[in-house]
């Protein structure tokens, strides 16, 4: 296993003319504005901006705005996006078939596939919920990975895939992987902290659920659980309230199962919810995720945009922003008539500061404001499916795409620019990952068979 990214310096920059969306209560939204880039922190936003020794970017064609964060995202299983089929193979039958097939190169290549198509999109900071530590090689490969990248990141260790219900994940390997990789901050420089996910209720019975938090509680760490996207709901976040788990340290994802009174509970704690919308309305087969995200928001909930799995939904910020924006509406003659709809800034907010909030980020990016670092995006707007600019926050939402985005920064670090990834070695990351493809179906063995269309061209696996 190599490192993919370069040693990229940090710069001084002055990006002139933007159209900014610096979601900062205080700045909103400027039409036209300069932001100043200085040490790998935002020192200045405004009009007329100008200083010495940096270097001017001229953004007067594009839209600025922070980088996007997605709050959950099994990147271990990156390669595999392509492995399912109609015919009863999705989501859940091809990981099941495959992920102990998965070795330390694989989860590296996947990792590394999984981040470089991030920052190309213009996310900046990702939660990489890895459900599936199959031994201490496998959590270093990630963790490589992520050192060699310069995103920011959440790496949330878990379990091994398809651990029994009625066993309690021990966790054996987070005392080991604290020490190598986070005691020394400078392994990742700062850009990559460490959280745990648990199997929560949804895949795990209610006592090994609770004495996994009764010891994780213990580590001070953040916590990332499953809920439920069906019945029978067996959360009940009023009484994860009472034991003392909720809060702002706690990051719930799903729960579409939530009550009212769930509701009330993760928002009185400031307790965040990811909410994978394309991963709702295909796996959500009870209720209707669409009265759960708005009533969730109705509720005050602190709601965040994440992609899931890359086979359910592309890390595409963008796309997500836009299927959650048409998608959460009321209906009539349903108990949403009468919630607000989801506007455009909504999602953007959704897609940026609530993100870096629900992983305690909150305070480092997230918004363009004075202090914080250099996690930005450039949009380019005069490109074919995007002119002829006007409201600049529907912009985003509705027209644009990754290949818009022209430039990256991630704590002061250009990483794309151009439309070019700067980071990384596109083709070899890309070899990499259909050599591991390849072998995980050929391990599958019959499993994963080629299926064939009408005209006899293989379609699937």
């Amino acid at each position: 296993m190599t490192g993919d990214a370069p040693t990229l310096p940090r710069g001084d920059y002055l990006i002139k003319g933007g159209s900014i969306i610096t979601v900062d209560p205080v700045f909103g939204t400027l039409p036209k504005a300069d932001v100043l880039v200085k040490s790998g922190a935002i020192a200045a936003v405004g009009e007329g901006l100008s200083a010495e020794s940096v270097e001017v970017i001229d953004a007067s064609d594009m839209i600025v705005m922070p980088g996007m964060v997605d709050t959950h995202y099994h990147m271990w299983s990156t390669v595999g996006r392509n492995f399912l089929c109609d015919d009863g193979f999705e989501y859940y039958q091809a990981k099941w078939a495959t992920a102990s097939h998965y070795s330390p190169d694989d989860f590296h290549n996947s990792v590394s596939m999984g981040l470089a198509e991030l920052a190309y999109n213009g996310v900046t900071t990702v939660n990489n919920w890895s459900h599936n530590n199959r031994s201490p090689a496998h959590v270093d490969a990630e963790l490589s990975a992520h050192q060699a990248s310069l995103l920011r990141a959440r790496y949330s260790i878990g379990h091994i895939d398809q651990l029994a219900p009625d066993v309690v994940n021990a966790f054996t390997d987070l005392d080991r992987v604290r020490r190598k990789w986070f005691d020394d901050p400078t392994l990742f420089d700062g850009l990559t902290h460490l959280g745990v996910n648990l199997r929560g209720m949804l895949q795990s019975n209610p006592e090994v659920f609770h004495a996994e938090m009764h010891e994780i509680l213990k580590t001070g760490l953040p916590v990332s659980v499953h809920a439920s996207q069906g019945k029978p709901n067996t959360d009940d976040a009023a009484d994860y309230e009472r034991r003392g788990y909720l809060g702002p340290n706690f990051l719930f994802c799903h729960y579409i199962a939530a009550t009212d009174s769930d509701r009330a509970a993760l928002a009185r704690t400031r307790t965040p919810l990811s909410f994978a919308t394309h991963s709702e309305m295909r796996l959500g087969d009870y209720g209707d995720p669409r009265s759960a995200f708005l009533k969730a928001v109705a509720a005050g909930v602190l709601i965040t945009l994440s992609s899931d799995a890359s086979s359910l939904a592309p890390p595409n910020m963008f796309e997500n922003m836009r299927f959650t924006w048409n998608m959460m509406i009321p209906w009539k003659e349903t108990d949403t008539e009468r919630l607000r709809p989801i506007g455009f800034y909504d999602v953007i907010k959704m897609a940026t500061i609530n993100g870096a909030i629900a992983l305690g980020l909150g305070d480092v990016t997230g918004s363009i404001s004075v202090g914080k670092r250099a996690d930005l995006i450039l949009i380019r707007t005069n490109d074919l499916n995007i002119a002829p600019k006007g409201n600049i926050e529907t912009a985003v939402v509705l027209s644009a795409t990754p290949a818009n985005v022209d430039t990256v920064l991630v704590d002061g670090r250009i990483i794309k620019r151009h439309g070019k990834l700067m980071a990384f070695d596109t083709s070899a990351i890309v070899a990499r990952a259909e050599a591991s493809a390849l072998r995980i179906r050929q391990a599958a063995g019959g499993i994963l068979k080629p299926r064939f269309g009408r005209l006899g061209n293989p379609i699937c696996c």
